[in-house]
């Protein structure tokens, strides 16, 4: 199967499509386990954090940042207030390690884009951290590719219609590639627009979703340089 020639405009998502990210909050949050049981809090500490994050996202959004917020509330609950300031400044120091991470991109992203740079519009399309989100693109060493950037609050349908709105583009123009079929291939689809599911091998339990779309313009490869295979130019 290969993708239309009416393609103007390429939208990649950027954690775990690009780049190594969801790895990054598994470890954080065994860290923060330790840390906790070391503290005497017993049961399923990461099931409490996933519901303290999940209750959080309306609020705080996504992102480091909030999941940083999210740990400390939920160190506060689960010792009822008596964590102690040297646990408080060991998470923190959780969010400032990820935060500072070093930017992992993904096998032949980088070729990938190179490839497709001359003769389409990419744009990445993400969610998160303003700042955050900015300051990986910076040290990826792939921003020269890209035409546009949007971090994204969310990526529900009424945004991806934005971003079109914003790109000038009709849905049929737009091909979006990433990993989470619940924020970057079933939107997308839904509006009219093309889409190729990248799986990674881990994945937040937020962004899982059993549907698995039959349409004609939805793709599931098993590696990004797949993609060029699908794409005439």
């Amino acid at each position: 199967m290969s993708i239309n020639g009416s393609i103007e405009v390429i939208g990649f998502d950027a954690d775990d499509t690009l780049w190594i990210n969801e790895p990054y909050y598994r470890e954080a949050e065994e860290h923060f386990v330790m840390l906790l049981t070391d503290e005497g809090v017993k049961g399923d500490i990461a099931k409490f954090l996933f519901q303290t994050e999940m209750a959080n996202l309306g609020l705080y959004g996504y992102g480091i940042k909030a999941f940083m917020l999210s740990l400390v509330e939920c160190a506060i609950q689960l010792t009822d207030s008596e964590v102690s300031a040297r646990t408080i400044a060991k998470i923190i120091g959780i969010g400032k390690d990820m935060l500072r991470r070093p930017i992992e991109l993904l096998d032949d992203v980088k070729m990938v884009l190179e490839s497709l740079a001359p003769y389409y519009k990419l744009i990445v399309a993400t969610k998160g951290d303003l700042l955050d989100q900015e300051g990986k693109m910076k040290r990826s060493g792939i921003a020269s590719c890209f035409h546009h950037i949007e971090v994204m609050s969310d990526k529900q349908e009424e945004h991806y219609v934005d971003l079109l709105r914003h790109l000038e583009i009709e849905p049929s123009a737009f091909l979006m590639i990433g990993n989470s079929m619940k924020s970057d291939i079933l939107p997308p689809l839904k509006l009219g627009a093309t889409a190729i599911h990248v799986p990674f091998h881990t994945t937040w339990a937020h962004e899982e979703v059993d549907e698995d779309p039959l349409s004609e313009r939805f793709i599931r490869v098993n590696g990004i340089r797949e993609v060029l295979g699908l794409i005439n130019h």
